[in-house]
């Protein structure tokens, strides 16, 4: 049967292991009921090719059958992605996914639809019928070159992971699916594709149509560039701030072209001072363009250099030479941006260019103090956090009422206040009030959105912050502190395929960090997969072993896979490190419930740090399960309600996913709570 194009053979290819249609014939169930939905979806009549006995496994020579070459010329590719599909060894895999991604992509459509509604697709529409392990995951992501999404014919309850059947009951089911819905949704997401293809097809990422694969890494095409930190050759080398400061707000001008994927500031600042080669960088960050260049300042004379390198080839694009007085700042860094722009020929709304023109602070005075700052704002240092907010202010008392410098303040005092550095909540009123002064400038502003996202962490459900952060990443969908944060509020609701799906987002433009990086480690603790807890942890300690908190979580991951002698050594030398937050008191308590020891352990826990539990939703549910270790029952429930109370609805963990509360799941207040949770769980959406 012919497809609807011109020059295609199917509509619709469906892909599968062969082992997934065994036994109760699912995969055949799922095709006969696609099809009768496609029936009364269109008007014409759709092909669909399906291969009831498929080869599963790598045919001897390697090599496909012609007749497959021609039936894969389709419009959409459904792969059937279960435990077994992401297997590249598998004939599935390797002749039908893989083949047609690359052959798609070479078409004169390519992979990417845009729809209708303006949204863009791809032409493989995944049908999940298992929740998979992460390295799975990151598998098929690494060939769909994006998050693995599509529909979900999944049916969850406590220890059950299999395909929804029509006979499965929606109510039972964590997912709340139904398999006609599901169906319904994939005949219509079908639809969607098919009528997209008949429009204009999505023009190519860059002139080129080729497909750039990196070993083990999402594909990318051109549109993705780091710009790496300018360096300073100013006779004076406290000027270090101004390069720095170019830096990021070359960055950030960049960050608002949505067609553009750009490595944020944290991971861009990792290659600071050092010697990798543009390869390297580029293999390391999986970006195709590098920015480079240096900052000449000398009184108020100024000369920049910047040169545009495509990583593939190590080629120049444009190079070019900016000389002028500090008051061309601005114009130079709209100069670098549009060079860019054009190089690679991207598309600008009349937003995007109006957001690139528009800067925030006019008066050079009060950037310069603006710049000071921003050099200290993620350090673990009052004194420096101290030194940023006096650098702010001098700012504010040069130009007035400013909603970037206002939301620095308030940024300022979070950090603070979050590092446990002062551990006074009015600390987070400031955060408020300063948001407050933001919106009075702009109504609409998503950084005076941002600051009262960061207060409520600590202060409402992470349900309502959630809310906020979302409203932020709807107009920076690149914020990556956003992204971070919202993707927590994510992992503690019980979403962790919706925070699975924001962290790849995340780690693709700011993948360095080791606070992004943790984001995974708290997923594999809220699924109790503590020994890739632990593989995490051991990564990001080797990355950072002198940052208290890391050495301090990755003592923690020891101690879950019962390594106690080396996790108790980290814990000592973090008892002393912290010894002035709640870290010092929280690594003896951790030490000692692990050891067994009740009295040291009780004994260990400061006044502090039980106040601090009762909002710390992280604290709180960490030292529930420490009490419970020490069966210190009615404590740890009370640790558990105080993180419920902040909104750790993660219903799984608590019931079930959890090995270290095993004790205290038999006591009628845990019951109460726990119905209390799945309620919660079950009504919070996303």
């Amino acid at each position: 049967m012919a497809s609807l194009m011109p020059g295609y053979n199917y509509d619709i290819f469906i892909s599968y292991r062969q082992k997934d249609n065994k036994g109760d014939r699912w995969v055949s169930e799922f095709v006969e009921a696609l099809k009768t939905e496609l029936e009364s979806t269109f008007k014409e009549e759709i092909s669909v090719y399906f291969d009831i006995n498929p080869h599963d496994g790598l045919l001897e020579t390697h090599d496909v059958a012609e007749s497959l070459k021609e039936k894969l010329k389709c419009l959409v590719l459904i792969p059937i992605i279960s435990r077994t599909y992401c297997d590249p060894k598998s004939f599935a895999w390797e002749h039908e996914l893989k083949a047609f991604v690359e052959q798609s992509s070479k078409d004169q459509f390519g992979l990417k639809v845009k729809l209708p509604n303006g949204n863009v697709a791809s032409r493989v529409l995944p049908i999940r019928i298992h929740d998979l392990n992460i390295s799975d995951a990151k598998l098929c992501e690494s060939v769909l070159g994006g998050v693995l999404r599509g529909i979900e014919f999944i049916y969850k309850e406590p220890g059950v992971n299999k395909p929804l059947t029509t006979d499965d009951d929606e109510n039972t089911n964590f997912n709340k699916t139904k398999f006609r819905i599901q169906i319904n949704k994939t005949a219509i997401a079908i639809n969607e594709i098919i009528s997209g293809l008949k429009e204009d097809p999505v023009e190519p990422d860059f002139e080129s149509t080729e497909l750039i694969t990196f070993k083990d890494k999402p594909l990318l095409k051109g549109k993705s560039i780091i710009v790496l930190p300018f360096e300073n050759i100013s006779p004076d080398p406290e000027q270090e701030y101004f390069s720095d400061g170019l830096t990021e707000e070359i960055i950030t001008d960049l960050s608002h072209i949505h067609d553009l994927l750009v490595i944020s500031r944290s991971s861009a600042m990792t290659f600071k001072g050092t010697k990798s080669t543009i390869k390297e960088i580029t293999d390391k960050v999986n970006v195709r363009y590098v920015l480079e260049g240096s900052v000449r300042k000398e009184g108020n004379n100024l000369r920049i250099t910047a040169q545009l390198i495509d990583g593939i080839n190590d080629s120049h694009i444009w190079a070019e030479k900016y000389s002028g007085t500090l008051n061309d700042i601005f114009d130079i860094q709209e100069k670098v941006a549009f060079s860019i722009v054009n190089s690679l020929r991207l598309k600008l709304t009349s937003q995007e260019s109006k957001s690139i023109v528009l800067k925030p602070i006019q008066d050079l005075r009060a950037y310069d103090c603006y710049l000071r700052a921003k050099q200290d704002f993620w350090a673990w240092d009052l004194k420096a956090l101290r030194r940023a907010e006096q650098n702010l202010k001098n700012g504010l008392n040069i130009i007035g009422e400013n909603e970037l410098i206002y939301a620095g303040l308030g940024f300022i005092n979070f950090q603070i206040f979050n590092y446990g550095l002062a551990p006074d909540y009015s600390l987070l009123e400031k955060v408020r009030e300063y948001a407050n002064k933001i919106f009075k400038i702009n109504p609409d502003s998503t950084l005076g959105v941002r600051l009262l996202g960061l207060a409520a962490m600590f202060t409402e459900p992470l349900q309502k912050a959630s809310m906020y952060f979302s409203k932020v990443l709807e107009v920076a969908p690149n914020d990556s502190e956003s992204l971070f944060v919202y993707s927590l509020c994510l992992i503690y609701s019980g979403r962790n395929d919706e925070a699975k799906a924001i962290s790849n987002r995340l780690l693709k433009i700011d993948p360095l960090p080791w606070l992004n990086n943790l984001a995974v480690v708290l997923i594999f603790i809220m699924e109790g997969d503590y020994n890739n807890t632990l593989k995490q942890c051991e990564k990001i300690y080797l990355k950072e072993p002198g940052n208290p908190y890391i050495k301090y979580m990755y003592a923690y991951s020891l101690a879950y896979e019962k390594y106690y002698d080396k996790a108790f050594i980290i814990l000592d030398e973090v008892a002393i490190e912290g010894k002035d937050f709640y870290l010092g008191s929280m690594s003896n308590f951790v030490k000692y419930c692990f050891q067994g020891n009740k009295e040291k352990a009780l004994m260990s826990v400061s006044q502090e740090l039980k106040k601090k539990s009762e909002n710390d939703f992280e604290l709180a549910f960490q030292m529930a399960e420490c009490y419970a270790l020490i069966d210190e029952k009615e404590l740890s429930l009370d640790c558990i309600e105080y993180a419920i109370n902040r909104g750790v609805i993660n219903y799984p963990y608590w019931a079930e996913k959890n090995h270290f509360l095993k004790n205290i799941r038999g006591e009628e207040r845990f019951k109460r709570l726990m119905e209390r949770v799945k309620y919660e769980w079950e009504n919070f959406e996303v």
